[in-house]
């Protein structure tokens, strides 16, 4: 059975800073690319950030580029997202993700296979 479990979310002030942890098992995460997804509420979930099964690449939607980085550590099967400089507009539910074969862009949700429970980010003064 697949778990993702976040941690990390909570309540910060504009310009504040985040780290989200995510930690699999159940699936063999080193062969796995991996994301963040959220959703705000009354919107739909979006795709965040994507970081390939190796480490070497990754991706973010342009409203987070140059704030967010998202990074893992294979070794302890778990998934990060720095987030800096936070926006209220950044607050949402964060989901992480891992992500299937290419066939959808990574902020595509029919890309995902499994989905984390999510953690609560709110930016607020």
């Amino acid at each position: 059975q697949v778990q993702l479990v976040e941690s990390g979310g909570g309540s910060v002030q504009p310009g504040g800073s985040l780290r989200l942890s995510c930690v699999a098992s159940g699936l063999t995460f080193d062969d796995s690319d991996m994301g963040w997804f959220r959703q705000a509420p009354g919107k739909e979930r979006e795709g965040v950030s994507c970081i390939t099964r190796s480490g070497t690449s990754t991706y973010y939607v342009e409203s987070v580029e140059g704030r967010f980085t998202i990074s893992r550590e294979n070794a302890n099967n778990t998934l990060y997202l720095q987030m800096n400089s936070l926006k209220p507009e950044d607050t949402a539910t964060y989901f992480c993700v891992a992500l299937g074969p290419i066939g959808y862009p990574y902020y595509d949700p029919r890309r995902v296979r499994f989905w984390g429970q999510g953690t609560q980010v709110t930016v607020s003064s």
